[in-house]
């Protein structure tokens, strides 16, 4: 249904090529140094090698991205287009392809401005032998993000290596971390109905589906218009799950990256301010891209890691990573104590 060539080719269309200054610092050095100093603080042991740093463009990264999305929403999509009557097939898939496909390819090159760094592994039922995992550094954007915060370069990019591989070394130390997280994902699109009503997608919409449209792109929550009650608690999962891995990695990259890197606090105030200053369209492009629920999770999540580890350490805090049931909810996300409490952290911790 998708046209992944053609969203491939718009979304760099829309991603564009700057000239940037090349970087000088070696990524690959600073990812190995980042992968020891991620290991000998948190204790978290990999089962398997961390993945090689890789310098890529923003065509190399949209390329990764649409192999990773296409291998996850293509057999959703056919499942879907096999519940429509088949004289009705052939225009559903023409219309929703074309939507689809362009809406996949702003997405994608939007992104591709933005993001400086990722560890890039795919959430199927999949082992990391099948779909190895990357480490992938965006060069043109990490470069502009050094000229616009005026930061040492090696400071920057030591700074950002460290969150990447902090994500490495979570999905290598915990082996049951992927599949859990694979698993989610495949219960949602096992769990999709997806109803088509022809005559409703034909008719001008009423005000009733506007005010909700409305209040989902306000709320940041588009997701929830089509989730069942168990697709919603499912997506809630998901979410603790990714508040945690998301704080989890600010929390070492502070306590990491402190004594480290002398300029730390200022680039965390200057990412401050650049997130504050986007432009009303791009405001709305992130909270429809679900880009503000990510900001969220870092924060939520920071504050959550942050509270167990003044509580007990990081002793406390892996208790998170003994099991898919020692995750906390969204709620314990918010009540720290709630969650030690829950986990057996001795009283005297949850103080």
């Amino acid at each position: 249904m998708i046209d992944w060539p053609l969203a491939q080719r718009l979304a760099g269309y829309v991603a564009g090529r700057p000239e940037t200054a090349p970087l000088s610092a070696d990524l690959g050095e600073l990812s190995r140094d980042s992968a020891e100093r991620v290991i000998a603080y948190t204790g978290l042991t990999p089962r398997r090698e961390i993945p090689h740093a890789e310098p890529v463009g923003r065509d190399e990264w949209i390329r990764a991205n649409v192999a990773s999305m296409s291998a996850l929403l293509d057999p959703a999509l056919r499942s879907v287009t096999a519940r429509v009557a088949k004289p009705a097939r052939p225009a559903m898939e023409l219309v929703t392809g074309v939507v689809m496909t362009a809406e996949v390819g702003v997405m994608l090159g939007f992104l591709a401005q933005r993001v400086l760094g990722q560890f890039e592994l795919v959430l199927l039922d999949t082992t990391p032998a099948d779909r190895p995992p990357r480490l992938l550094y965006v060069e043109p954007n990490l470069a502009r993000a050094v000229t616009a915060f005026r930061a040492d370069e090696r400071e920057f990019l030591h700074w950002v290596a460290l969150h990447e591989v902090t994500h490495a070394v979570q999905f290598a130390g915990v082996p049951w971390l992927q599949p859990h997280m694979a698993g989610m994902v495949r219960e949602l699109l096992d769990s999709a109905q997806l109803k088509i009503d022809a005559r409703r997608a034909l008719r001008l919409p009423r005000s009733d589906d506007l005010k909700r449209l409305v209040e989902a792109v306000r709320t940041g929550e588009l997701v929830t218009l089509v989730a069942s009650p168990q697709e919603k608690a499912t997506i809630d999962a998901m979410q603790a799950t990714m508040a945690v891995i998301e704080g989890h990695a600010e929390h070492v990259m502070d306590a990491v990256g402190t004594p480290l890197l002398p300029s730390l606090p200022r680039l965390r105030a200057a990412l401050d301010a650049r997130r504050r200053s986007q432009s009303a369209p791009a405001r709305l492009m992130m909270k429809l891209l679900g880009m503000e629920m990510k900001m969220r999770q870092y924060q939520q999540g920071k504050v959550f890691v942050d509270a167990v580890v003044r509580a007990g350490g990081i002793e406390a805090l892996n208790r998170v990573w003994s099991s898919p049931a020692a995750l906390p909810t969204l709620a314990e996300i918010e009540d720290p104590a709630a969650w030690l409490r829950r986990t057996d952290v001795p009283p005297a911790l949850t103080a």
